[in-house]
Protein backbone atom coordinates (compact mmCIF):
# COMPACT_ATOMS: atom_id res chain seq x y z
CA UNK A 1 0.00 0.00 0.00
CA UNK A 2 1.00 3.55 -0.67
CA UNK A 3 0.51 6.74 1.53
CA UNK A 4 1.09 10.13 0.41
CA UNK A 5 2.77 12.08 3.45
CA UNK A 6 -0.06 15.53 3.55
CA UNK A 7 -0.20 18.48 5.86
CA UNK A 8 -1.51 16.78 8.77
CA UNK A 9 1.63 14.29 8.87
CA UNK A 10 4.45 16.78 8.01
CA UNK A 11 7.42 16.04 10.64
CA UNK A 12 6.28 13.10 12.22
CA UNK A 13 8.21 9.90 12.22
CA UNK A 14 7.47 7.19 10.14
CA UNK A 15 6.68 4.80 12.95
CA UNK A 16 3.84 7.59 13.99
CA UNK A 17 2.60 7.69 10.94
CA UNK A 18 1.87 3.79 10.82
CA UNK A 19 0.63 3.55 14.37
CA UNK A 20 -1.53 6.88 14.86
CA UNK A 21 -2.69 7.51 11.20
CA UNK A 22 -2.66 3.75 9.90
CA UNK A 23 -3.38 2.38 13.33
CA UNK A 24 -1.14 -0.40 12.47
CA UNK A 25 -0.20 -3.03 15.24
CA UNK A 26 3.11 -3.51 17.29
CA UNK A 27 3.40 -7.28 15.56
CA UNK A 28 2.42 -5.77 11.73
CA UNK A 29 5.48 -2.88 12.02
CA UNK A 30 7.88 -5.35 13.54
CA UNK A 31 6.77 -8.03 10.72
CA UNK A 32 7.50 -5.02 7.91
CA UNK A 33 11.09 -4.08 9.36
CA UNK A 34 12.14 -7.68 8.64
CA UNK A 35 10.82 -7.90 5.22
CA UNK A 36 12.81 -6.87 2.42
CA UNK A 37 11.42 -3.62 0.78
CA UNK A 38 8.97 -3.55 4.09
CA UNK A 39 9.12 -0.04 4.40
CA UNK A 40 10.10 2.55 1.75
CA UNK A 41 9.97 5.99 1.49
CA UNK A 42 10.19 7.43 -1.79
CA UNK A 43 11.64 4.47 -3.69
CA UNK A 44 14.25 3.70 -0.42
CA UNK A 45 14.05 1.68 2.26
CA UNK A 46 13.87 3.86 5.73
CA UNK A 47 13.53 2.58 9.51
CA UNK A 48 10.54 3.66 11.52
CA UNK A 49 12.22 6.94 12.92
CA UNK A 50 12.68 8.28 9.72
CA UNK A 51 11.02 11.71 9.50
CA UNK A 52 8.41 12.33 6.71
CA UNK A 53 8.21 15.72 4.80
CA UNK A 54 4.50 16.66 2.62
CA UNK A 55 4.67 15.09 -0.83
CA UNK A 56 6.83 12.21 0.61
CA UNK A 57 5.32 8.77 -0.64
CA UNK A 58 5.40 6.61 2.21
CA UNK A 59 4.99 2.52 0.24
CA UNK A 60 4.37 -0.48 2.98
CA UNK A 61 4.80 -4.22 1.83
CA UNK A 62 1.14 -5.41 3.55
CA UNK A 63 -0.22 -7.26 0.63
CA UNK A 64 0.45 -11.41 1.01
CA UNK A 65 3.81 -12.87 -0.64
CA UNK A 66 3.17 -16.28 -0.83
CA UNK A 67 0.52 -18.78 -0.50
CA UNK A 68 -0.21 -20.71 2.84
CA UNK A 69 0.56 -24.16 1.91
CA UNK A 70 -2.16 -26.31 3.18
CA UNK A 71 -4.91 -24.43 1.79
CA UNK A 72 -5.91 -26.54 -1.49
CA UNK A 73 -7.22 -24.15 -3.99
CA UNK A 74 -10.81 -25.50 -5.21
CA UNK A 75 -13.57 -24.80 -8.00
CA UNK A 76 -16.18 -24.32 -6.24
CA UNK A 77 -19.33 -22.09 -7.06
CA UNK A 78 -18.86 -18.73 -4.73
CA UNK A 79 -20.55 -15.69 -5.54
CA UNK A 80 -18.35 -12.33 -5.38
CA UNK A 81 -20.97 -9.71 -3.51
CA UNK A 82 -17.68 -7.19 -2.97
CA UNK A 83 -13.69 -7.09 -3.90
CA UNK A 84 -11.39 -4.56 -3.54
CA UNK A 85 -7.80 -4.73 -3.11
CA UNK A 86 -8.05 -4.70 0.79
CA UNK A 87 -11.19 -7.58 1.53
CA UNK A 88 -13.61 -9.57 -0.63
CA UNK A 89 -17.26 -10.28 0.84
CA UNK A 90 -18.45 -13.39 -0.47
CA UNK A 91 -22.14 -14.45 -0.50
CA UNK A 92 -22.06 -17.72 0.49
CA UNK A 93 -23.99 -20.74 0.11
CA UNK A 94 -26.30 -22.38 2.31
CA UNK A 95 -23.76 -26.35 2.54
CA UNK A 96 -20.25 -24.41 2.33
CA UNK A 97 -18.47 -23.98 5.32
CA UNK A 98 -16.20 -21.05 6.12
CA UNK A 99 -12.94 -22.64 7.07
CA UNK A 100 -11.28 -26.11 6.71
CA UNK A 101 -11.87 -28.59 9.45
CA UNK A 102 -12.12 -32.32 10.34
CA UNK A 103 -14.00 -33.54 6.82
CA UNK A 104 -14.14 -30.33 5.42
CA UNK A 105 -10.35 -29.82 3.51
CA UNK A 106 -11.69 -29.14 -0.07
CA UNK A 107 -15.18 -27.83 0.28
CA UNK A 108 -15.07 -24.27 2.18
CA UNK A 109 -14.81 -20.53 1.21
CA UNK A 110 -11.30 -20.51 1.89
CA UNK A 111 -10.83 -22.95 -0.89
CA UNK A 112 -13.03 -21.34 -3.55
CA UNK A 113 -11.08 -17.91 -2.63
CA UNK A 114 -7.78 -20.06 -3.04
CA UNK A 115 -8.62 -20.92 -6.19
CA UNK A 116 -10.00 -17.81 -7.68
CA UNK A 117 -7.04 -15.61 -6.43
CA UNK A 118 -4.75 -18.69 -7.72
CA UNK A 119 -6.16 -18.12 -10.97
CA UNK A 120 -5.53 -14.43 -10.96
CA UNK A 121 -1.70 -15.36 -9.79
CA UNK A 122 -3.15 -13.05 -6.96
CA UNK A 123 -1.21 -14.71 -3.19
CA UNK A 124 -3.97 -15.00 -0.98
CA UNK A 125 -4.14 -16.19 3.31
CA UNK A 126 -7.24 -16.63 4.45
CA UNK A 127 -8.52 -14.18 6.88
CA UNK A 128 -11.57 -14.34 7.86
CA UNK A 129 -13.15 -11.39 10.08
CA UNK A 130 -16.49 -13.19 10.55
CA UNK A 131 -17.75 -16.52 9.97
CA UNK A 132 -20.95 -18.11 9.49
CA UNK A 133 -22.63 -21.92 10.41
CA UNK A 134 -22.36 -23.87 7.57
CA UNK A 135 -26.27 -24.10 6.73
CA UNK A 136 -26.01 -20.42 7.09
CA UNK A 137 -26.15 -18.44 3.45
CA UNK A 138 -24.82 -14.85 3.10
CA UNK A 139 -22.34 -12.26 3.19
CA UNK A 140 -18.75 -12.90 4.93
CA UNK A 141 -16.34 -10.15 5.74
CA UNK A 142 -12.66 -11.78 4.55
CA UNK A 143 -9.43 -9.62 4.98
CA UNK A 144 -6.96 -9.88 1.98
CA UNK A 145 -3.80 -8.68 4.23
CA UNK A 146 -2.51 -8.25 7.20
CA UNK A 147 -3.15 -4.60 7.48
CA UNK A 148 -6.87 -4.80 6.49
CA UNK A 149 -7.13 -7.76 8.50
CA UNK A 150 -6.21 -5.95 11.97
CA UNK A 151 -8.01 -2.73 10.64
CA UNK A 152 -11.23 -4.58 10.37
CA UNK A 153 -10.98 -6.87 13.42
CA UNK A 154 -10.77 -3.37 15.30
CA UNK A 155 -13.82 -2.16 13.68
CA UNK A 156 -15.88 -5.22 14.99
CA UNK A 157 -14.23 -5.35 18.11
CA UNK A 158 -15.89 -1.43 18.19
CA UNK A 159 -19.08 -2.52 16.75
CA UNK A 160 -18.92 -0.13 13.75
CA UNK A 161 -19.06 -3.45 11.31
CA UNK A 162 -22.97 -4.24 11.56
CA UNK A 163 -24.51 -7.28 10.52
CA UNK A 164 -27.96 -7.82 9.24
CA UNK A 165 -29.98 -11.58 8.99
CA UNK A 166 -33.22 -12.70 7.55
CA UNK A 167 -34.60 -15.58 9.71
CA UNK A 168 -37.73 -17.52 9.43
CA UNK A 169 -39.40 -18.43 12.67
CA UNK A 170 -41.43 -20.95 13.09
CA UNK A 171 -44.39 -19.85 15.21
CA UNK A 172 -46.32 -16.08 15.73
CA UNK A 173 -44.26 -13.84 17.32
CA UNK A 174 -46.35 -11.61 18.84
CA UNK A 175 -43.97 -8.54 19.34
CA UNK A 176 -42.98 -6.55 16.34
CA UNK A 177 -39.73 -5.86 17.65
CA UNK A 178 -37.54 -6.24 20.91
CA UNK A 179 -34.40 -6.64 22.12
CA UNK A 180 -33.16 -10.22 23.08
CA UNK A 181 -30.14 -9.65 26.09
CA UNK A 182 -28.77 -12.65 27.84
CA UNK A 183 -25.29 -14.56 28.70
CA UNK A 184 -24.61 -17.72 26.15
CA UNK A 185 -21.85 -20.29 27.10
CA UNK A 186 -21.36 -24.21 25.78
CA UNK A 187 -23.70 -26.57 27.51
CA UNK A 188 -21.85 -29.38 29.64
CA UNK A 189 -22.54 -32.36 27.22
CA UNK A 190 -21.14 -30.61 24.19
CA UNK A 191 -18.83 -28.69 22.22
CA UNK A 192 -21.09 -27.63 20.00
CA UNK A 193 -24.68 -26.49 21.50
CA UNK A 194 -25.03 -23.12 23.28
CA UNK A 195 -27.51 -22.20 25.56
CA UNK A 196 -28.63 -19.25 27.94
CA UNK A 197 -27.38 -18.96 31.14
CA UNK A 198 -27.18 -16.01 34.19
CA UNK A 199 -25.06 -13.64 34.68
CA UNK A 200 -21.89 -15.23 36.50
CA UNK A 201 -22.30 -18.70 35.10
CA UNK A 202 -19.70 -18.81 32.73
CA UNK A 203 -21.13 -17.13 30.10
CA UNK A 204 -20.52 -13.96 27.48
CA UNK A 205 -23.16 -11.32 27.10
CA UNK A 206 -25.40 -12.06 24.17
CA UNK A 207 -27.07 -9.11 22.54
CA UNK A 208 -30.16 -9.13 19.47
CA UNK A 209 -31.92 -6.95 18.12
CA UNK A 210 -35.26 -7.75 15.85
CA UNK A 211 -38.08 -6.71 14.36
CA UNK A 212 -40.95 -8.62 12.61
CA UNK A 213 -41.06 -8.23 8.89
CA UNK A 214 -44.09 -10.12 8.27
CA UNK A 215 -46.32 -12.55 9.57
CA UNK A 216 -48.55 -16.00 8.89
CA UNK A 217 -50.53 -18.25 11.30
CA UNK A 218 -48.14 -20.37 11.70
CA UNK A 219 -44.35 -18.34 10.89
CA UNK A 220 -42.67 -14.89 11.37
CA UNK A 221 -40.32 -13.45 9.11
CA UNK A 222 -37.94 -11.01 11.13
CA UNK A 223 -34.98 -9.04 10.08
CA UNK A 224 -32.13 -9.53 13.27
CA UNK A 225 -29.13 -7.51 13.97
CA UNK A 226 -26.53 -9.15 16.35
CA UNK A 227 -24.81 -6.84 18.28
CA UNK A 228 -22.63 -9.21 19.93
CA UNK A 229 -21.02 -11.58 17.49
CA UNK A 230 -21.61 -14.97 19.65
CA UNK A 231 -21.62 -18.78 18.28
CA UNK A 232 -25.44 -19.89 17.34
CA UNK A 233 -26.12 -16.29 18.72
CA UNK A 234 -29.50 -15.88 17.15
CA UNK A 235 -30.33 -19.85 16.92
CA UNK A 236 -30.46 -19.66 20.21
CA UNK A 237 -31.81 -16.79 20.88
CA UNK A 238 -35.44 -17.25 18.76
CA UNK A 239 -35.36 -20.93 20.46
CA UNK A 240 -35.21 -19.47 23.61
CA UNK A 241 -38.16 -17.12 23.06
CA UNK A 242 -40.15 -20.17 22.04
CA UNK A 243 -40.01 -19.36 18.52
CA UNK A 244 -37.07 -21.43 16.79
CA UNK A 245 -35.52 -21.08 13.03
CA UNK A 246 -37.28 -23.45 10.68
CA UNK A 247 -35.42 -26.18 9.65
CA UNK A 248 -32.92 -25.53 12.62
CA UNK A 249 -32.49 -29.23 14.07
CA UNK A 250 -30.32 -28.29 16.85
CA UNK A 251 -32.16 -25.63 18.82
CA UNK A 252 -36.04 -26.70 17.41
CA UNK A 253 -36.27 -29.34 14.29
CA UNK A 254 -36.32 -30.40 11.17
CA UNK A 255 -38.84 -28.98 8.47
CA UNK A 256 -40.53 -30.48 5.75
CA UNK A 257 -39.88 -27.29 3.50
CA UNK A 258 -36.46 -26.49 4.06
CA UNK A 259 -33.56 -28.60 4.05
CA UNK A 260 -31.55 -26.18 6.89
CA UNK A 261 -31.84 -23.65 9.02
CA UNK A 262 -33.62 -20.42 7.16
CA UNK A 263 -31.05 -17.98 8.36
CA UNK A 264 -29.65 -15.81 5.83
CA UNK A 265 -27.01 -12.76 6.44
CA UNK A 266 -28.57 -9.80 3.91
CA UNK A 267 -26.49 -6.71 4.88
CA UNK A 268 -22.70 -6.01 6.11
CA UNK A 269 -21.85 -2.15 6.92
CA UNK A 270 -18.75 -1.65 7.52
CA UNK A 271 -15.93 1.12 6.69
CA UNK A 272 -13.74 0.61 4.03
CA UNK A 273 -10.04 0.21 5.40
CA UNK A 274 -8.41 2.62 3.20
CA UNK A 275 -10.57 5.30 4.09
CA UNK A 276 -12.98 4.93 7.14
CA UNK A 277 -15.68 5.67 4.81
CA UNK A 278 -18.58 3.48 5.86
CA UNK A 279 -20.19 1.27 2.76
CA UNK A 280 -23.23 -1.17 3.11
CA UNK A 281 -23.04 -4.60 1.01
CA UNK A 282 -26.38 -6.35 0.33
CA UNK A 283 -27.10 -10.01 -1.06
CA UNK A 284 -30.73 -10.84 -1.67
CA UNK A 285 -32.14 -14.26 0.33
CA UNK A 286 -31.49 -17.41 -1.81
CA UNK A 287 -33.67 -19.79 -3.71
CA UNK A 288 -34.18 -22.19 -0.81
CA UNK A 289 -35.32 -19.19 1.30
CA UNK A 290 -37.51 -17.41 -1.28
CA UNK A 291 -39.42 -21.00 -1.46
CA UNK A 292 -40.10 -21.35 2.14
CA UNK A 293 -41.17 -17.62 2.22
CA UNK A 294 -43.99 -18.36 -0.44
CA UNK A 295 -45.15 -21.37 0.96
CA UNK A 296 -45.38 -19.74 4.06
CA UNK A 297 -46.41 -16.31 3.42
CA UNK A 298 -48.21 -16.08 0.63
CA UNK A 299 -49.16 -12.76 -0.74
CA UNK A 300 -48.93 -11.22 2.41
CA UNK A 301 -44.90 -11.07 2.05
CA UNK A 302 -45.96 -8.45 -0.61
CA UNK A 303 -47.18 -5.82 2.01
CA UNK A 304 -44.06 -5.71 4.05
CA UNK A 305 -42.06 -2.71 4.25
CA UNK A 306 -40.72 -2.01 0.41
CA UNK A 307 -37.33 -0.48 1.30
CA UNK A 308 -36.39 -4.11 3.18
CA UNK A 309 -38.44 -5.98 0.34
CA UNK A 310 -36.15 -4.64 -2.13
CA UNK A 311 -33.14 -5.60 -0.48
CA UNK A 312 -33.96 -9.36 0.88
CA UNK A 313 -36.37 -10.31 -2.32
CA UNK A 314 -34.48 -12.18 -5.73
CA UNK A 315 -35.63 -9.88 -8.88
CA UNK A 316 -37.64 -12.64 -10.12
CA UNK A 317 -38.37 -16.24 -9.41
CA UNK A 318 -36.47 -16.73 -12.44
CA UNK A 319 -32.92 -15.31 -11.35
CA UNK A 320 -33.52 -15.97 -7.87
CA UNK A 321 -30.54 -17.86 -7.25
CA UNK A 322 -28.53 -15.96 -9.73
CA UNK A 323 -29.04 -12.97 -8.46
CA UNK A 324 -26.47 -10.80 -6.31
CA UNK A 325 -26.06 -7.25 -5.35
CA UNK A 326 -22.22 -7.45 -6.85
CA UNK A 327 -19.47 -4.63 -6.33
CA UNK A 328 -16.07 -5.13 -7.48
CA UNK A 329 -12.79 -2.28 -7.32
CA UNK A 330 -10.18 -4.38 -8.41
CA UNK A 331 -8.56 -7.88 -7.97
Amino acid sequence: MEYKIDKTTDGKTVLEVMRGVLGMSRATIKHLKFLENGIMLNGAHVTVRRTVTEGDVLSLAVEDRENPEKLTPCALDLNIAYEDGDMVIPDKPSDMPTHQSFGHYGDTVANALAYRYAKAGVPFVFRPVNRLDRNTSGLLLIARNRLSAATLSKAMKEQRIRKKYIAVLRGRLPEDSGTIDTYMRRTAQSVIVRENCGEGEGGDRAITQYRVICRSDTHTLVCASPITGRTHQLRVHFASLGFPIEGDDLYGEESPLIGRHALHSFSLTLPIPSSGEEMTVTAPMHGDMYSLCKAVFGDSLLDADPHILKKILPETEEDNNEKRSVQTRTV
